[in-house]
């Protein structure tokens, strides 16, 4: 097989991926090597991560996720693919620029070269491990053992349920995440064995390694007692005094 393509990404992969052996299988069969980084590119603007663009012909990103700036995009890409590139965006698919959107994005690129994105990043990474950990102490199983990024694919069946209705159970109690299928999942699509776990929102919300071991508790609390509305509103209170320690930065005084 000779690809004309490589490409590399994942919206729920917990581990880092390796690029530069990428990198290599692309040039042993000719081929461009592309990487998406929406999920990671915080991580890797900070530093905790490694970065995919040296290895890279292309690196698409969203501009929102863990960048956490606006909805958006961006694509970079070496020199000699730009004139291809741009062929592509404009004017097809992309017409008039979205100024607002521009002036947002700049906001968030400026914010991601402090000093205090690179603290709240690593915090991010210190997060999802700890809250990685607390859960398998509540009876998950963590698909790959671990985290080294900031999400978690989470394994529900040694708890006998499904990701679309622990998604469903968890949202009743104010705690968001979303059904996911692991690997090699013997439920479809739509209902799933697993869930998909971050921690870059409630990170920014300034919650460390105390709160991660409260909030796999409470997951577990409603996973344990699917059905249970009177279980959903306890944890629903318990949410709401956590959530109200830390309230949303626009908010702050």
């Amino acid at each position: 097989h000779r690809p004309k393509l490589l490409l590399a990404g994942a919206s729920a992969y917990p581990r880092i991926i390796d690029f530069a052996r990428l990198r290599e299988i692309a040039d042993e069969v000719g081929a461009y090597f592309m990487v998406d980084m929406a999920h990671i590119a915080g991580l890797v603007a900070a530093g905790v991560h490694p970065s995919p663009v040296p290895y890279c012909d292309i690196v698409t990103s969203t501009t929102h996720k863990t960048l956490r700036g606006p909805r958006g995009g961006l694509i970079l890409c070496k020199e000699s693919l730009l004139k291809k590139v741009n062929s592509q965006i404009f004017p097809g698919i992309q017409g008039g620029p979205l100024m607002h959107i521009i002036a947002a994005k700049a906001i968030c690129f400026h914010e991601a070269l402090q000093p205090s994105f690179s603290v709240y990043q690593k915090q991010v990474i210190r997060n999802s491990a700890c809250l990685a950990t607390a859960l398998q102490g509540c009876g998950f199983r963590i698909v790959s053992g671990g985290t080294d990024n900031h999400l978690m694919l989470v394994d529900l069946r040694p708890k006998g349920v499904t990701g679309k209705d622990t998604a469903t159970a968890l949202d009743q109690a104010d705690i968001t995440v979303n059904m996911n299928l692991i690997p090699f999942d013997p439920e479809k699509p739509t209902v799933a064995s697993g869930i998909r776990v971050g921690t870059a929102a409630v990170t920014t919300r300034g919650m460390t390694e105390p709160q991660m071991r409260q909030i796999a508790k409470l997951m577990a609390d409603v996973a344990d007692h699917i059905g249970n509305q009177d279980v959903y509103a306890a944890v629903r209170q318990e949410v709401g005094r956590l959530t109200g320690q830390f309230p949303m930065p626009q908010f702050w005084s």
